[in-house]
């Protein structure tokens, strides 16, 4: 396949994540809950605006945010209940699948940043795992605010997993907060 053709390919396989549900909060009782691609944007726009916070590269932490979650095109959305009976899936190895026809830079780019995220080394790589906790946060704060009763576990295990101070103080506002506060000024 020529290269175009590859990109393109590849393109529609990301456009799987708008169709992915975020499984776990069917566990909540949330019936309709978010799309894989919606949690990552938010992760990826949370993870810039952590960076920035944190004196790391923005555009860089957002940019490895908005690949955490690529690979669930190829495996779904596993809830963590699914741990004890599945393993759990490699997503550099899930990424290098998906790109093997991406030569040169596009898929050295995807590649490197599913490494990078995963290995949770650099600044950019904290902040964009911290993004992929409070995103999480914000989601069961959000269904808490209309009803759902059962997403403590979710709020808990966010700020259990939490690493940058930015991200702990935003966390700690932000399960105090109506998911409206943004429009009281």
């Amino acid at each position: 396949m020529s290269q175009a053709r590859e990109l393109a390919a590849f393109g529609f396989e990301l456009g799987i994540l708008k169709r992915v549900r975020r499984t776990g909060w069917w566990h909540a009782g949330v019936r309709d809950p978010e799309s894989v691609a919606e949690h990552s944007l938010r992760a990826a726009q949370l993870a810039g605006l952590l960076a920035a916070e944190e004196g790391a590269d923005p555009a860089r932490a957002a940019y490895l945010a908005i690949w955490h979650d690529s690979q669930e095109t190829r495996t779904g959305d596993l809830p963590h209940t699914a741990r004890p009976y599945l393993k759990k899936p490699d997503p550099e190895r899930i990424t290098a699948d998906q790109t093997a026809g991406l030569l040169g830079p596009a898929g050295d780019s995807v590649r490197a940043a599913v490494a990078e995220y995963e290995a949770a080394a650099t600044p950019e790589a904290r902040c964009a795992r911290d993004a992929d906790k409070l995103e999480m946060l914000f989601q069961a704060v959000e269904y808490r605010d209309i009803g759902v009763r059962q997403v403590q576990e979710w709020i808990d295990s966010a700020l259990k997993g939490l690493t940058t101070g930015t991200a702990r103080r935003v966390a700690e506002v932000a399960v105090e907060l109506s998911s409206l506060a943004w429009r009281d000024g």
